[in-house]
């Protein structure tokens, strides 16, 4: 007899919340995700306890729902930029551009121009080209240097697209300075969901490095350290809790500015808004490929362009809540879609309860971050990927 299925919804919300979650979906169009603002707001209080020294600047890229760049505009946080277009929504929403940052190095020279005529001063550079559009479209403004990571660890690494050399960062400083901008300080990313907090240490001890060059050989007294992302959300692997991350963050910090902190700032996206989001799903089909298959593969109406690319190579393992009970069974997970790539979960083990049947809905946890910013836009004809906030 195979083990009774059962699904631990406590560890990622309590029962209640789940329950309530399920009622206001009840007669919505599948799929969609429902936000929790709550959630959001005690994200952050939870940053601001553990990391009292660090400036929040929210990554909007995570998850740019009016209502989650609003709610965090009331409760003091500042805003992680990385384009035009959010620039605009944050302007609407009336978020001041003291509390934004152009952290994008990949940027137009116009719209480096755009984000200075708003009022933005505050920009991020890995390369000599894009200092020199910098200082051409944004001349005198504060400019901080990204440097590379190989980003071990993390489930969604973000290494080699973004940042430069250690020692190539060094140069931009020096350039910064002959372009009339103002060298503020370095910037890392030790990779999205990233569950080895050595990572943190790795990176601090190079910019700390990078400090004392630049303060011994340049004269140049930088002020900030951009920390980036990095800090988790509640998967099916488990992490640790903020608090241990930040106590260890401390002693890494303490290591390398000997009691002198510059500025910190800290990015988070995932951290912030995964938790806060269930997407609610429906089974589409149910099926074998064989006779002797041992797997069903369980289709649901979400799939990888309907806003969980995150799938890919199955890096970001999203727990899911099927409706049913009985004996539970080992299932194919795959989305809706005529592409051959849009299948979710093939490797990883899910279990499914086996009176689970075709118009069942099933939930999908821990999904607040990079899915609705993430959804294809009529891929199939499939429109984007509704949300709703809990009332």
């Amino acid at each position: 007899m195979q083990d009774q299925y059962e699904f631990p919804v406590e560890r990622y919300m309590p029962r209640e919340k789940f329950e309530r979650i399920r009622r206001f979906a009840e007669g919505k169009q599948t799929p969609c995700l429902v936000l929790d603002l709550d959630v959001i707001k005690s994200n952050y209080a939870v940053l601001r306890k553990h990391l009292p020294f660090a400036q929040v600047y929210y990554a909007v890229k995570a998850n740019p729902n009016d209502a989650v760049v609003s709610t965090l505009r009331d409760i003091g946080s500042s805003f992680d930029v990385a384009t035009r277009f959010e620039l605009d929504q944050l302007l609407r929403l009336g978020v001041e551009p003291g509390r934004m940052s152009f952290g994008n190095t990949i940027k137009k020279e116009k719209d480096i121009a755009y984000f200075f005529d708003a009022g933005v001063r505050l920009f991020a550079s890995d390369s000599f080209e894009d200092l020199e559009k910098i200082a051409r479209a944004a001349p005198r403004s504060r400019v901080f240097v990204r440097i590379l990571t190989e980003g071990l660890g993390a489930d969604w690494p973000l290494s080699k697209k973004f940042g430069c050399h250690p020692d190539f960062a060094r140069k931009l400083i020096e350039r910064a300075l002959e372009l009339g901008l103002e060298p503020y300080g370095v910037s890392f990313h030790v990779g999205s969901q990233q569950r080895d907090i050595g990572q943190w240490s790795t990176a601090l001890t190079e910019v700390g490095q990078i400090f004392r060059y630049a303060k011994e050989e340049l004269g140049v007294q930088l002020k900030m350290v951009n920390m980036g992302g990095g800090f988790p959300a509640s998967y099916l692997e488990p992490t640790h809790e903020i608090a241990v991350y930040a106590e260890e963050i401390k002693g890494y910090l303490e290591n390398n500015f000997d009691g002198e902190w510059p500025e910190i700032v800290i990015e988070p996206g995932r951290s912030m808004a995964g938790d806060a989001g269930v997407i609610v799903t429906e089974i589409v089909n149910l099926a074998r490929k064989s006779t002797h298959d041992l797997y069903r593969w369980l289709f649901v109406d979400i799939g990888k362009f309907g806003g969980l690319i995150e799938t890919l190579d199955e890096a970001i393992k999203y727990p899911i809540y099927f409706e049913g009970s009985g004996p539970q069974e080992d299932v194919i997970i795959a989305g809706p879609t005529c592409d051959s790539m849009d299948i979710l979960y093939e490797k990883t083990t899910y279990m499914m309860p086996s009176s689970a049947k075709i118009g069942d809905r099933a939930y999908i946890f821990t999904t607040g971050a990079y899915t609705q910013s993430y959804s294809s836009i009529y891929f199939n004809g499939f429109p984007p990927l509704d949300a709703y906030i809990l009332e």
